[in-house]
């Protein structure tokens, strides 16, 4: 034993330290060129991290409450400084800590899937070096960028205020900080107005919250059709149904920030968005006093009209993130496929916070699935609520159990819920609205016992009973069977307030339901009301030519004439609602006329355009001897003379 040595262990001895015993192999890593690299770590150190890092954040708030109070001497100062050191360093070993057992992990699910990571990283690599991210390829322009940056104008301003709640009133003596918040939420209104008109361009057509044109049942359409697809083609798959932990509260706004200069947002833009984010300030209530305010580095407010906007726009980063693996093969999603055109590939939806991912009935797919919900929440903030999300499996897809331990939620069942509405379900069956026979019956019992005028009743079937099931005769036909059932409670509430006992129904219930100028009480007949509310589906088809439900039926079941009708779709229902909706065409196009601008997309002989009824039905011998039948309004148009060639 040489000085140094003798040195080392009289240290040792001095400060009482002890060898630690070994656990397993003699080290815990291993490394470098032909492993010529071992360690041990200090477990005794490592395994104190956050009780060390909170005495030594106690020493240093002791000193600032010193500091606060009187002059620290010369030695006092020294002891705060060395304090404010000691601290730094467990700060720092923690995060070295995290981040060896970051890179262990990456490690050990690399060597599994190797292809993935490469590619994965070197995409990454390449990600860094984009100035904005692009959607549809397409990039957000400079010159619209521009546009949201401009002054504002007295007819925005004006627009925004009559849009704000203004019959609220501040309290006492809370006059001038309402004054206050009343201008900071003009302004949020004013920017947020500017945003929505844009926001289409930079998220993809997955996302269906928030975006002008798209609607909540769109989601809902495609996932059925998606399911349908599976089960006719008879392919196994697994869907994911994510739920996101306080999706509002978590998100970071930095993250946010890199997100919009990515794609494209101009500097003045991004500091506006920064300053409505930075300026909150929370309290929290302790015993209904609130406690002082601090600031956060994450979160959106709720009831901010900006709100909504940002966080669609950093859920696009995952969107992102699935679309890559798709196109690495690391997820495969679901290829909707018709005829003998190309395929389209479904691989998720989003709406706000409510997540579906559709993938293959793979380990290594739904491994891949677990590392990209990793990297996103390591970037955003916003964390996959694992326990309460769920692998769906359709067809018979063996060992799902294991998949789901694979990404860590639980096993789910076919039919399920999305978005409130049937998921997976056949269309036609009638216990798919036992859920809203049962709020209806709920709500009923709420007014059961009281005295309720007549008057009253009929305003309470309008605004409530025939209100409720709404949402799901929007895209589902309501059967008859339970269109007896529903008016069948209407009917008895009507004329026995909700009483237990029967009341004689005076009036047949047809004369009920017709309009108040024909003597009736102007209720809605249900089956009416859902064959209309299927019909807007129709008329959307047509109006809607880039929407992604439309895309989706337009390759699954082909079109006809000039791109304005799909095809009737063949084969059994399954799950898939547009068979049922496609019922509605025929009444839907008989009340349409189409106003001629080009005339490049309306059909010369077929299509109605200038009277009641199309030029083949009127002139039927004409049309039987026309050439070319299928000619559009332009190309029977002579541009020189003004009139039909």
């Amino acid at each position: 034993m040489n000085s140094a040595m003798r040195k080392f262990a009289e240290i040792v001895d001095d400060l009482g330290l002890m060898d630690l015993p070994l656990q397993g192999g003699e080290f815990t890593w291993n490394g470098g060129q032909n492993n010529q690299v071992w360690a041990r770590l200090d477990r005794e150190v490592f395994g104190k991290l956050e009780t060390n890092k909170s005495l030594a954040l106690q020493q240093v708030e002791f000193w600032d409450r010193e500091e606060s109070g009187r002059i620290l001497t010369v030695e006092e100062t020294e002891l705060k400084k060395e304090a404010k050191d000691n601290y730094r360093k467990w700060v720092i070993m923690e995060e070295t800590h995290w981040r060896q057992l970051s890179r262990e992990i990456w490690l050990k699910e690399g060597d599994r899937n190797m292809g993935f990571f490469h590619r994965m990283a070197s995409a990454h690599r390449r990600n860094n070096q984009l100035e904005r991210i692009k959607i549809n390829g397409s990039g957000y322009q400079q010159q619209e960028a521009e546009t949201l940056e401009r002054p504002f104008t007295e007819e925005e301003i004006y627009v925004a205020l009559m849009e704000m709640n203004g019959d609220k009133a501040p309290g006492p003596g809370r006059l001038y900080n309402g004054i206050l918040a009343k201008l900071l939420g003009l302004l949020a209104k004013v920017l947020a107005n500017r945003l929505k008109k844009v926001v289409g361009k930079v998220v993809s057509t997955s996302q269906n919250a928030f975006v002008k044109g798209r609607q909540i049942l769109d989601a809902s359409l495609i996932a059925n059709e998606v399911m349908d697809t599976w089960q006719k083609q008879k392919e196994k798959g697994i869907i994911c149904n994510l739920d996101i932990e306080k999706a509002y509260d978590s998100i970071n706004w930095k993250f946010l920030v890199k997100v919009l200069q990515k794609m494209g947002f101009g500097s003045k833009w991004v500091g506006w968005m920064w300053s409505c984010l930075s300026s909150a300030k929370f309290s929290v209530l302790v015993n209904g006093v609130p406690a002082g305010f601090f600031p956060s580095t994450k979160g959106l407010r709720q009831g901010d009209p900006l709100s909504p906007y940002l966080f669609i726009m950093g859920m696009e980063v995952l969107d992102v993130l699935i679309r890559r693996a798709v196109e690495g093969g690391f997820l495969s999603g679901c290829n909707i496929r018709g005829g003998s055109g190309p395929s389209l590939n479904i691989s998720h939806l989003f709406f706000a916070d409510d997540t579906i991912i559709f993938c293959e009935a793979r380990k290594d797919h739904l491994t891949y699935l677990g590392w990209i919900l990793f990297w996103f929440e390591a970037a955003s903030g916003l964390r996959i609520n694992l326990a309460k999300s769920e692998v769906i499996p359709v067809g018979e897809v063996v060992e799902v159990e294991e998949l789901a331990v694979e990404l860590g939620c639980r096993v789910g069942t076919l039919p399920s819920q999305y978005l409130g509405l049937p998921l997976g379900a056949p269309n036609r069956a009638p216990y798919i609205w036992d859920g809203v026979e049962e709020k209806v019956r709920r709500r009923l019992a709420l007014w059961k016992r009281q005295y309720i005028s007549k008057g009253g009743r009929v305003t309470l079937i309008k605004s409530t009973l025939a209100s409720m099931p709404i949402y799901q005769m929007s895209i589902f036909r309501m059967p008859k069977v339970v269109v007896r059932r529903i008016e069948k409670v209407q009917r008895d509430f009507l004329w026995g307030g909700g009483n237990m006992e029967r009341k004689v129904h005076l009036v047949k219930w047809e004369v009920v339901c017709t309009d108040k100028d024909k003597g009736g009480l102007g209720l809605r007949k249900l089956a009416l009301l859902n064959k209309a509310l299927l019909g807007k589906w129709i008329w959307r088809y047509a109006c809607e030519k880039n929407i992604l439900w439309r895309q989706v039926i337009k390759v699954k079941y082909g079109q006809e004439g000039l791109d304005w009708r799909p095809k009737k779709g063949n084969g059994a229902v399954g799950v898939g609602v547009w068979k049922e909706i496609w019922k509605e065409s025929d009444w839907c196009w008989d009340n349409m006329t189409f106003r001629v601008g080009k005339g490049n997309m309306i059909c010369f002989w077929t299509d109605v355009w200038c009277s009641d009824s199309s030029l083949a039905q009127c002139f039927p011998h004409l049309f039987g001897m026309a050439a070319h039948q299928s000619l559009t309004v332009e190309e029977m148009w002579d541009q020189n003379s003004g009139q039909g060639n």
